[in-house]
C-alpha cells in the first residue's frame, strides 16, 4: 500500500506556549507532500520533521488568523534562498492573495520560482485540486472569519494482479493493465479464464479529513461521512462550551460527536487552548463519546489507514 501519513508540525492554538506549535501540518500521499495551514515556527518543526523543505508542492490556508499563516511568507522566503525553481501552489480563503501580494514585493523580489495563489470558496464543498489518485476538497466551516477545512481522497485504485494465475496461464505482460481493468483472459485452447480468478480486490481508498477553525456543526459529519482519519479541532474541555461557542471553537465531545455520527475511523484531536497545562482531561471526554481518538502532538506521524 502507498504511503498515507499525516505529520503533525504544530497542535496549539493562537496563544504562543512552550508546549505546542501553532497549527501546521504536511499531509504526505503517493509521494506528494501538503502542508495544511503555516503558523510561526513552521519551518523550524519542518526540520526537526526530516521532511525536505523541497518536496512541499502545495500550501492550503484554512483562514487568515495568523496562527494559521503568519509562517508562510518566511517559508515562501526559504525556498526561494534554497533555489527552488518549481511553482509553489498556495490555496487559500481570497483575502490572502493581496496580502500575500504585498509581503512579496516586499521581502521576496527576484524569486526564481512562481507563487501560483488559489483563492477558495470558503462556503462551498468542491474540489479545489486533482491529480490522477488523489483529489482535495473544501470543507465549509464555521468561525469568526471566513474559514474552511480540506478533505484529501484516494481515488480508487485497480485491483492487483494474482502473480501465481498470470504465470499459471501464460498471460504475456501486455495483457497485464487490460485485465486489471476487467478483462477476462481466453487461453489458445478457447477457455475463458474469469477476471475474479486473476485479481485480488483493490485496496479501499483512504481520506484524511482536516477541521479547524470552528464551532461544532451537526451537519458537519456529512460532509466527512466514512473518512478515514478525521482531524478535528478540540480548543476547549467541555466546561468551557460558552467560551466555545463564543469564540467559534469546539469542545472535546462535540469533536469527538462529529467523528461518531461521521462513522469515522479514527479522530485526532487538536488546536489546544494554551490554558491547559496537558490534554489528558480533553482526551477522555472525547474517548467517552468516540473511543478510537488521539491527541494530536508536535512530531508525531500518523498513518492513514
Amino acid at each position: 500500500m502507498e504511503p498515507f501519513k499525516v505529520h503533525i508540525l504544530g497542535c496549539g492554538s493562537a496563544l504562543p506556549t512552550l508546549k505546542h506549535f501553532a497549527s501546521s501540518q504536511v499531509v504526505e500521499i503517493r509521494g506528494k507532500y501538503f502542508m495544511i495551514d503555516c503558523g510561526e515556527g513552521t519551518q523550524i518543526q519542518l526540520r526537526r520533521s526530516h521532511v525536505a523543505f523541497t518536496k512541499i508542492s502545495a500550501v492550503f490556508i484554512s483562514h487568515l488568523h495568523g496562527d494559521h499563516c503568519f509562517g508562510l511568507i518566511g517559508l515562501i522566503s526559504t525556498f526561494g534562498m534554497l533555489g527552488r525553481t518549481v511553482p509553489l501552489h498556495v490555496y487559500a480563503p481570497g483575502g490572502l492573495g493581496p496580502m500575500l501580494e504585498s509581503q512579496m514585493e516586499m521581502f521576496c523580489n527576484g524569486l526564481d520560482y512562481k507563487v501560483e495563489f488559489h483563492a477558495v470558496d470558503t462556503t462551498r464543498q468542491q474540489v479545489v485540486y486533482e491529480d490522477r489518485s488523489l483529489t482535495i476538497e473544501t470543507i465549509p466551516l464555521s468561525h469568526r472569519i471566513p474559514c474552511c477545512g480540506y478533505l484529501f481522497r484516494e481515488k480508487p485504485s485497480l485491483p492487483h494482479i494474482c502473480r501465481d494465475m498470470i504465470d499459471y496461464y501464460g498471460i504475456p505482460i501486455s495483457q497485464i493493465n487490460n485485465i486489471k481493468n476487467g478483462a477476462d483472459w481466453t487461453t489458445p485452447d478457447g477457455d475463458v479464464i474469469p477476471n475474479a480468478r486473476l485479481t485480488k480486490p483493490a485496496d479501499s481508498p483512504r481520506s484524511y479529513a482536516y477541521c479547524s477553525d470552528t464551532r461544532y456543526l451537526s451537519e458537519l459529519c456529512h460532509r466527512v461521512e466514512g473518512v478515514t482519519l478525521l482531524y478535528h479541532e478540540a480548543t476547549y474541555d467541555d466546561s468551557c462550551e460558552d467560551r466555545a461557542r463564543l469564540y467559534y471553537h469546539s469542545t472535546a465531545s462535540q469533536a469527538a460527536s462529529v467523528a461518531r455520527d461521521a462513522h469515522a475511523g479514527q479522530l485526532l484531536l487538536g488546536h489546544f487552548s494554551a490554558r491547559y497545562d496537558n490534554e489528558e482531561g480533553i482526551l477522555k471526554e472525547a474517548c467517552s463519546v468516540f473511543s478510537n481518538t488521539r491527541l494530536a502532538n508536535e512530531g508525531m506521524v500518523i498513518d492513514v489507514k
